[in-house]
């Protein structure tokens, strides 16, 4: 037996022995978030929020679930603290008896995740790309590619476009180790070859060292992981060191483009995709209403965390339908796996596969003057 098979029988076993009678429901369902509201990145911060606000307050104005309704309670872990997010996480369960929480970051996830685990709480990750964060915890759940699912992206497309040699260039941290990790083991799964990786602190101001060495390696291609604003400020000193070789990134902002400035033109960047289409009602309805709300167009991490109120809602919904002690993470565990496909702002419906993590649409795009151009999907894993 499995083990996910072994602990949702388990909680079925603990649901079904704790009697048939109705437990009583709380005031309001409180959903914790964990995001970067101050800090380096607070643009991360906003559009996450935003996105779970929004769901939040959509599904109260059609009376939330059954008459109850839902309540995002937001911790700010600061851009990446996690001393701050474990207080805020700690918070979250012991003062504000949330069963379900929404981490961001991948270094945020990691910290908070032993404590999920212990008290049991339901953790749906939209932000961070760790592959640690996979197959570790039987409450963990992710509706981000993963960085191995964005490496394997990337290293397809620069293979495809005629690349024999990269070079690497992230930030000192966890996820830059897993992230160079990750594109190592699926550039050279290729029979390519990686000729130089190189890191540098997120507070950096200077790169030039690290730019220089990747310049002496003569890559064919240079895959770019920082995140905002630091994946910008990597691809403005390539190029003003003379580096013209094409670069990829796993994700890219406004505000990377300001950093960037015309260097930013050509770069192509591989990752979750979200477009409102006719196509698909559902996802025009949440663009317009987020556009009308915080006056910008919703990315993908405003997607995912919208979509992710949205899971945690029917994950209620469907406990609550079995009766007994409904409200608990065990349960909610329980009735994802019972049924781990939910319908998607994305379209149509989000399958989380048996390692926690759900398939993602994983897109190319090129920056043409300022702005990401659609070219295709690609391989993701």
């Amino acid at each position: 037996m499995s083990k996910r098979t072994l602990f949702a029988a388990l909680l079925l076993t603990s649901a079904l022995s704790g009697g048939s009678a109705l437990a009583a429901d709380p005031e309001v369902y409180k959903i914790g978030g964990i995001f970067a509201m101050t800090g380096a990145s607070p643009h991360y911060g906003k559009v996450m929020s935003g996105g779970a606000q929004l769901a939040v307050d959509e599904i109260n104005a059609k009376g939330g679930i059954d008459g109850t309704k839902l309540q995002l309670v937001v911790e700010d872990h600061k851009s990446g603290s996690a001393q701050a997010a474990v207080a805020g996480m700690n918070r979250l369960i012991d003062v504000e008896g949330v069963k379900a929480v929404l981490p961001s970051f991948s270094t945020v996830t990691l910290a908070t995740m032993p404590i999920g685990d212990q008290k049991k709480i339901l953790m749906l990750n939209g932000g961070g790309v760790s592959a640690q964060t996979v197959g570790t915890s039987p409450y963990m759940f992710n509706i981000r590619s993963m960085a191995s699912d964005l490496a394997g992206g990337i290293a397809h497309r620069a293979a495809e476009q005629g690349a024999k040699k990269l070079a690497q260039i992230a930030i000192k941290s966890e996820f830059g180790d897993a992230t160079i990790a990750a594109t190592t083991k699926a550039w050279e799964g290729m029979g390519l070859k990686m000729v130089a990786a190189e890191q540098f602190q997120a507070d950096a101001a200077n790169i030039d060292t690290q730019v220089a060495k990747l310049r002496a390696s003569q890559p064919d291609a240079i895959a770019n992981w920082p995140t905002t604003p630091q994946a910008g400020l990597a691809v403005k000193r390539l190029r003003e060191l003379g580096m013209k070789q094409p670069v990829y990134c796993m994700e890219w902002t406004a505000e990377d483009t300001k950093v960037a400035g015309k260097h930013a033109e050509g770069v192509e960047v591989v990752t979750d995709y979200f477009a409102a289409t006719d196509e698909n009602p559902w996802s025009k309805r949440f663009a317009e209403s987020y556009k009308a709300k915080f006056g910008d167009m919703p990315d993908f991490y405003a997607a995912n965390y919208y979509e992710g109120v949205y899971v945690i809602a029917e994950l209620i919904r469907r406990s609550k339908a079995k009766g007994g002690d409904y409200y608990t993470g065990e349960r909610l565990v329980q009735a994802l796996w019972e049924n781990p496909t939910f319908d998607s702002v994305y379209g149509k419906t989000l399958t989380f596969r048996k390692n926690g993590v759900a398939q993602k649409p994983v897109a190319v795009f090129r920056l043409e003057n300022g702005e990401p151009k659609f070219v295709k999907f690609t391989a993701a894993e």
